[in-house]
Formats: structure tokens, C-alpha cells, sequence
């Protein structure tokens, strides 16, 4: 089948989110052919240019989110657009500015919000498509003095709440420029009668949408305008991180106004509950995701959670070998980027601790951070200065050297070259962030055969199970206490680590995550066999429009051995394959398919 793999940020790019995801699930997905749809972020990742892509991947299309919209004919056009724009985006401001419900349905919309914002924002949504297939884009209409106008009266509307109500001239520009960009796949030429008569996502079977935001919205306009079963896979919340980056600010760490927050995240949100009540089938990556999307609509029979696969292979050796080295039993190993929400003030007070208690104990931070990164002097500096400060140099008599407990490492030195390395330098592995979505590290940690100490944030008592100790975040004394229960006992960790180990093969490989998906869409596809434009004398779906043989590499010749039949040959695949698998057909094509015309019963009556 034809699969339209939609993206943000991330795949086909050689950087971003999800990148190594999604091309696990191409390669492991060979028998259907992909067209890549995906949505950029930032200059850099153009720059970076795309991974090595497989052969099953037959068409690539990208547009950015960032910088100045591409000009398309057509512009503002005439009053009559202009009179359609200010009523679609009318309503699109009114839906984000209105006030809280109070008696929405649970699990209706977005939180919050009642059902009738949650169908204004779609009608605007889609009225807004609609106009930009017309005239050819939104761009200079969304970024115009009249949409800052519509959205200033939305705001002062009896009612609002109080942090559109607050709104000014520089946070309404603010707010505008961002929808601009966020709506920027509805003016994308992506969607049929393309340059060469490219289908675009009218051709494809399939929209598989990797993320969350704006990368579901080709997604929400194929299925509402061809009918294409739409799958949505999230492994972070995506409305979550919407959150937390206007909390952050988008440049130099400086909080967005508040007015500017509510009325993103108001968008944000209610974008978020249409993906959610248009998808016919949503898979979360955790039960954590899987709350958030129930709590923003999502019904619980199309949920389906569906664990990210991971590579193990490389991690064999060290999980093989089991327990650490003589010497390394009693080294605690933290692994990861050196930021505040890891939390590493709280593992150096811990570890502080442990050697209270435990003098031989040592403890190895080994950052993944590229040594080039513009943030090294902030938090980092930090916390090498508190390890200074906690742990000076210790030496065993007046005549040795002193030597640091707490070593600071990067991945890729001699020492800790790869991430097997860096997981098998000790006997414990700590986790002790504040905020986490899925913890990649600590499955790593589990392919090692490695014992775990995690604090409970986000999907971590998921992954873990019983294979690790569990503490609460921001409790150092708790920390503490579980890492020396560990080191005191190397039975316990020997035995916590091989149980890690056989649940994460069980749950976390890239087999399990590719043959889920395998299934699933299979079944979508049963519910959707044929394309829309194959349709019969009454409009309906033509059952065995295409047959199977379209879609086998090879081609068709006529029966030469006196059967009368004709035979498939195999032969090799073409290095890019076309849009379009149509066999050459030797033989009289193939008889109508039955069954399409009127019962007995209809002919009578």
C-alpha cells in the first residue's frame, strides 16, 4: 500500500525528532512504499540535508515553518476573499478566545472547552483550507492588519478570559505570526493536481502522522476531502511541549507574555482534540501519553499504545556479559544531557550521601552533549562547580594525589566511546530527572542488564515495572537511600538487571514496534481497501479495482508454456520506484469485478 508518512521536525532530515523512529519503520515496513511529507523548523536542519533514505521511500516533499511564506499567485485577492477570510478567521478567533465551558462533557474537547468551540475551530479550520486552495494560499492574509484586527475584537469580547483580555498591539503580532506558521500546511500545494500531475496525498492509501501539531493537518485535510484513513503516533505529548515552550520563551529563555500563552495554548489545544476526534486510530507510546490524550478527547477504543522500538544489538555485549566488572560494582553511572530538568543538583546532593555511608563509592556523569553546544557554560558550569565544592580532591595519605569521587565525562572519549560503553562503567544506573516524557536512557540502561535507580516522572514506573528501585523527584535523602540499598547488595542488582534486561527484549525492541504496526495497518486498510477515485456507477467503492498483483515487483507476460495463462515473472525493483505500480498487462486485462451491480431485489422494485 501507499503510505503518506507525515513529519515534523524530523525525518527525512538527518537531525530531529524521531528521525531514527521513523526510519526503522520505513526499512522494517519494505513492502509498502512511502511518500515522505514533512514539515521543517528550523534553517539548521536544511542545512544538515536528509539521512540515507531506503528504497521504498518514492517521494519526498518538504515546507518550512520558519522564515518568510513562500509567495503563491493570488495574494489577498478581491473583496469577496477578503469577506470569507474575515468570517473563517473570525471564527477561528473566537473559538481560541472564548471562555472556559462549564459544562462540556468530560472528554468532549480540548480541557476546558465546550463541544461548540470545539466544532467552530474545525469549521474555521477547514473553511480556511478550503480558501487557500482557492486563491492559493493564507500566508499574507494571516500575517495582515485585518486578522490582527478580528483577533483584537475576539479579545475584548464580554467574557474572554482574562489573559486575551490583557492583550496588546505587540502580543496580538506576536500571536498572529505564530498562527501563520502554524497553519502553513494548509496552503501547501500537497494535496493533488500537482506539477506533473502529481496525486500528492489523494494517491496515497494511508496518512500516518508522526507527531502531534501542525504536522497532523495534511492528515485532517486528506481524510475529510479523499476519505484517507488517518493513524496518529505520538511517543512525546506534543501539546504538552506546547506548554512547557511557552513557559520557556523561544528565544534566550524569556517566558512569552501571558496573553501570548493563553491564546497559543488555547490553539494548541483545541488542534490537538480535533487530531484526536478525527483519527481512526491514535497510538500513545506510554500510558502517560495515553492520559493526556484522553484528558483532550480521545476516545479510549481507538487508544492503542504501541512502545517505540530500539535498537538492542548494539547493547548485547554488555547485557550479555551481565553484572559490572570487578571495581565498577560500586560506581553509580548517570547518562544524558546536562540540563535543569535531569536534575543533577539533587543526584550530587544524593550522592553526598551515599558516601556518608559508603566511602569507596564513585559516581561517572557522562554527558551527551556535543562539546560545541552554546549552553555548556550555563548549567553544566554549575554543576561541576557544586561536585568541586561537595567533593574536593580526596587523597589517601600525605604523599598520593588527590582524586575527585565525581568524574565528568563525555560521550565519545576514550574511556566511554559508546553508549554500551558508558552504561556497563557501573554496577547502577541513575536516573533523577523532575520532568520526562519516555525515558529513552533507562530502556538502554535495561538492554545493558544494568539495576536502576529512577525517580517517578512521566512513563518511568511504566518502562520499569519491578526490574528497578522507584523513588520520588526532588527527594535526595530517597535517592540516596535506593542507590546504597543497590550497592550494599550485588546479588540484588545482578538479579534486578537480568530481569531489566528480559522486559525490555520483550517490550522495547524495533520487532515488536514494526510488526504492531505492520498490524495495524492492515486492519485500517481493511476498513479502507480501495482509493477513493476507484468508485462504481453509484458512487460507492468498486470492490477489486486493483489487483493484487499491481503492487508485486515484477511483470506480467503471456502463458508460453501451453497452459493458456499468463505468469509472473519476478524481477528486480526499480531504484526509485513511481508514483503510480501499474503492470503492463500481455494478456486481455483483467474481467469486471462481480458483484457491483444492483440485487435481484433492487431490479424488481
Amino acid at each position: 500500500m501507499r503510505v503518506g508518512l507525515l513529519t515534523e521536525g524530523g525525518y527525512p532530515y538527518a537531525t530531529g525528532d524521531a528521525r531514527v523512529w521513523c526510519d526503522r519503520l520505513v526499512r522494517g515496513l519494505a513492502q509498502h512504499e512511502f511518500e515522505v511529507y514533512a514539515l521543517g523548523r528550523d534553517p539548521g536542519q536544511e542545512a544538515g540535508g536528509w539521512g540515507d533514505l531506503p528504497r521504498n521511500v518514492g517521494w519526498v516533499r518538504t515546507a518550512p515553518l520558519w522564515g518568510e511564506p513562500e509567495r503563491r499567485p493570488g495574494g489577498r485577492g478581491g473583496r469577496r476573499q477578503r469577506r470569507r477570510f474575515a468570517e473563517h478567521f473570525g471564527e477561528l478567533a473566537a473559538a481560541i478566545s472564548a471562555p472556559y465551558g462549564s459544562g462540556a462533557p468530560h472528554g468532549s474537547c480540548a480541557p476546558g472547552r465546550t463541544t461548540v468551540q470545539a466544532d467552530r475551530f474545525a469549521n474555521a479550520l477547514h473553511g480556511l483550507a478550503d480558501l487557500a486552495g482557492e486563491y492559493g494560499g493564507l500566508s499574507a492574509a494571516l500575517r495582515s492588519e485585518d486578522a490582527v484586527r478580528t483577533l483584537e475584537r475576539a479579545c475584548r469580547t464580554l467574557g474572554a478570559p482574562h489573559g486575551a483580555q490583557r492583550a496588546r498591539a505587540a502580543d496580538l503580532l506576536t500571536v498572529t505570526e505564530a498562527l501563520e506558521r502554524a497553519l502553513r500546511p494548509l496552503s501547501l500545494d500537497w494535496y493533488g493536481d500537482g506539477a506533473g500531475g502529481d496525486p500528492g496525498l489523494s494517491g496515497v492509501d494511508l496518512c500516518h502522522a508522526a507527531t502531534g501539531g501542525a504536522a497532523v493537518l495534511p492528515g485532517l485535510l486528506a481524510k475529510r476531502r479523499f476519505g484517507t484513513p488517518l493513524l496518529l503516533t505520538e511517543y512525546g505529548v506534543r501539546l504538552r511541549e506546547c506548554y512547557l515552550a511557552g513557559a520557556a520563551g523561544a528565544a534566550g529563555g524569556r517566558p512569552l507574555p501571558g496573553p501570548v500563552r493563553t491564546l497559543l495554548a488555547a490553539f494548541h489545544g483545541l488542534l490537538a482534540a480535533e487530531a484526536y476526534a478525527r483519527a481512526d486510530l491514535i497510538t500513545p507510546g506510554n500510558t502517560h501519553t495515553r492520559r493526556w490524550q484522553e484528558r483532550c478527547g480521545a476516545e479510549r477504543e481507538r487508544l492503542r499504545t504501541v512502545y517505540p522500538g530500539m535498537d538492542a544489538a548494539r547493547f548485547a555485549e554488555v547485557g550479555e556479559r551481565g553484572a559490572a566488572q570487578p571495581g565498577d560494582d560500586r560506581t553509580l553511572v548517570w547518562v544524558g544531557r546536562i540540563e535543569p530538568p535531569k536534575d543533577v543538583i539533587a543526584l550530587l546532593h544524593a550522592f553526598a550521601e551515599v558516601r556518608r555511608w559508603q566511602p569507596d563509592a564513585r559516581l561517572r556523569i557522562i554527558e551527551t552533549r556535543r562539546g560545541d553546544d552554546p549552553e555548556a557554560d550555563g548549567y553544566p558550569a554549575h554543576c561541576r562547580a557544586l561536585a568541586d565544592h561537595l567533593f574536593p580532591d580526596e587523597a589517601a595519605d600525605a604523599h598520593s594525589t588527590g582524586d575527585n569521587p565525581v568524574s565528568f565525562e563525555r560521550l565519545g572519549d576514550p574511556e566511554v566511546p559508546t553508549l554500551a560503553d558508558a552504561y556497563g562503567a557501573g554496577g547502577v544506573v541513575v536516573l533523577s530527572s523532575v520532568v520526562e516524557g519516555f525515558p529513552v536512557g533507562l530502556v538502554e540502561a535495561m538492554f545493558c542488564g544494568r539495576a536502576t535507580v529512577s525517580t517517578d516522572v512521566g512513563a518511568v514506573c511504566e518502562v520499569i515495572g519491578g526490574t528497578g528501585l522507584v523513588v520520588p523527584p526532588r527527594n535526595p535523602r530517597a535517592l540516596a537511600d535506593a542507590c546504597l540499598a543497590l550497592l550494599s547488595d550485588a546479588e540484588r542488582c545482578a538479579r534486578l538487571g537480568a530481569a531489566a534486561r528480559a522486559r525490555a527484549l520483550e517490550l522495547f525492541t524495533v520487532e515488536q514496534n514494526v510488526a504492531a504496526f505492520r498490524g495495524i495497518y492492515l486492519e485500517l486498510m481493511s476498513h479502507c481497501p480501495v482509493r477513493r477515485e476507484e468508485v462504481g456507477a453509484g458512487g460507492g467503492p468498486l470492490p477489486f479495482a486493483r489487483p493484487a498483483e499491481a503492487h508485486v515487483p515484477g511483470r506480467w507476460t503471456a502463458g508460453r508454456d501451453g497452459d493458456g495463462f499468463g505468469h509472473w515473472l519476478p524481477g528486480p525493483p526499480a531504484a526509485r520506484p513511481a508514483p503510480e505500480h501499474t503492470p503492463t498487462w500481455a494478456t486481455p486485462p483483467p474481467p469486471e469485478p462481480l458483484g457491483v451491480g444492483p440485487r435481484p431485489s433492487e431490479e424488481s422494485a
